[in-house]
């Protein structure tokens, strides 16, 4: 038991903190409610304050609104007067220095615009225009040929084709071709086989004189078949064609044998030679004459298609030359296909008859015409990728003619294969018979043997050298005259 006096010191001691206590909770108290107004106060202030914010910012932002609308009114104001000004200058074509640049540069580009709108109908006008120059020189010098030396010719010849506007599925179009050229070449020597054909001299002028000669102007019209039909898918066309002509554009072509001015220049090569050295196309003096083609061609089963041709053309004296065009026309028929053969390599074959009542006879002193008849082969075939080879036999039945049988073949080779692909070696070999009656009238004995190499070198894209060798045996079908060589040098020019 703990006595009662040790106890009061702790009492006492109990009591006195208690009080203090007390008296600091009262103290924290009041501190704590002076702390709360002055907590109060200042967010009084604070509010106060921020409404004075608010208040200005909203004064700004009213002042600010009110600028930017002045500035964009002027600016609007301003837009306004320069769009004016602009529809103003472009109220003019003339551009002057006072107007907005803008409106400077929108003339400039309009006026180019123009002018490249004037080009592309320029350009359409002339779409599917085509057109060629050609230049050919032929130098030739004969050996064993008595009375004939060295000659030089040239020929120019320029052509141009204009379609015209089509006639619903009908597409239609206008060929004209222009010759010019002097020098007889050597085709005055005596034999069948004329050895240049590109040379051309219009026969009543002088030999220092030329003249450009409208030797070709014709029609043509490509009309789908059949009629009335759906043209893209059309498979058929009837090819109409008159006017002044040369007849073998259409008839007796060859690829490799056709062309004097690239490849054989001995006529016997050109052309079939019963039509062209016998005479029996029965052209004017200058190888043309007016004509009338009908040509239906089947591409059912390209790229093999088949053609057949009807030609009348104006024959003899009068007939070539527009007298009597139209009395006795010489006509021809041929049909015609290309085929691919030798795995897929293509092949032309032609085979047509002749009949031309204006023909001459062999002997100048009867200057009655008569008719000849006649019927020709002409193919050429590709065997290999540089080498095309061609044949042509020609065959009389019915006319008195110098020779009534020819036969010729040859071929050309490419340059590929010796690494110059532009170039060209072509051979050839023909044999003309000479009628019975033209060895009686003339005392001959034989048939002319003809032969002709070239070598086509390519200078440029458009300029060829063609060194050019013939032998000429039997000249005229008389086996006691000498061959006759003539060498030659070729020019051709190409654009």
């Amino acid at each position: 038991m703990i006595p009662r006096l040790k106890l009061k010191p702790l009492t006492v001691a109990v009591g006195l903190i208690c009080a203090a206590q007390g008296a600091l909770a009262q103290t924290s108290q009041a501190d704590l409610v002076k702390l709360i107004e002055k907590l109060n106060q200042r967010m009084e202030r604070l509010e106060q304050r921020n409404a004075v914010l608010e208040q200005e910012l909203r004064t700004s932002r009213a002042q600010q609104q009110a600028i930017s609308d002045a500035e964009t009114e002027k600016r609007l104001q301003a837009l306004e007067q320069h769009r004016e000004s602009i529809a103003k200058g472009l109220e003019n074509d003339t551009i002057s220095e006072k107007e907005p640049e803008l409106t400077s540069r929108l003339k400039a580009v309009e006026m180019q615009a123009q002018d490249m709108q004037h080009a592309v109908k320029k350009v359409g006008a002339l779409d599917g225009i085509s057109a060629g120059f050609s230049l050919t020189t032929v130098a030739q010098r004969p050996t064993d040929a008595p009375g004939f030396g060295s000659q030089l010719n040239y020929r120019a010849d320029a052509t141009v084709s204009l379609p015209l506007e089509p006639i619903g599925d009908v597409e239609h179009k206008v060929f004209a071709h222009v010759r010019i050229g002097q020098g007889a070449g050597l085709n005055d020597i005596p034999v069948f086989a004329r050895p240049n054909s590109t040379a051309f001299r219009v026969g009543s002028l002088p030999f220092d004189d030329s003249v450009a000669l409208l030797a070709e102007a014709w029609y043509q019209a490509d009309i789908p078949l059949p009629l009335g039909g759906f043209k893209p898918r059309s498979k058929e066309k009837l090819e109409v064609t008159f006017g002044k002509m040369d007849p073998f554009v259409f008839f007796d072509q060859n690829t490799v044998a056709g062309d004097e001015s690239r490849q054989f220049l001995n006529t016997v090569f050109v052309h079939n030679p019963l039509l062209d050295a016998g005479g029996d196309i029965g052209v004017d003096a200058n190888g043309f004459t007016p004509g009338l083609r009908f040509s239906y061609v089947n591409g059912s089963r390209k790229p093999e298609t088949w053609r057949a041709s009807l030609g009348l053309f104006g024959s003899g004296a009068k007939g070539s030359n527009y007298e009597r065009s139209l009395s006795a026309p010489t006509i021809m028929l041929q049909a015609e296909t290309e085929q691919r053969l030798f795995g897929g390599l293509v092949g032309n074959y032609r085979v047509y008859a002749w009949s031309n009542p204006q023909a001459g006879h062999f002997d100048t002193s009867i200057t009655n015409t008569e008719r000849h008849n006649g019927w020709g082969i002409s193919v050429d075939q590709r065997i290999g990728d540089g080498v095309t080879l061609f044949g042509r036999y020609g065959h009389h039945m019915r006319g008195q003619a110098r020779f009534d049988r020819a036969l010729t073949v040859g071929g050309e080779l490419n340059g590929s294969y010796w690494d110059r692909g532009g170039d060209a070696l072509g051979l050839a070999a023909g044999w003309l018979r000479t009628s019975k009656a033209y060895r009686s009238f003339a005392a001959v004995d034989s048939s002319e043997r003809v032969a002709e190499a070239y070598y086509r070198y390519r200078i440029s894209k458009q300029f060829d050298l063609s060194p050019n060798f013939q032998y000429i045996s039997h000249p005229g079908g008389d086996s006691s005259v000498e061959a006759i060589k003539v060498f030659g040098l070729r020019a051709q020019l190409t654009y």
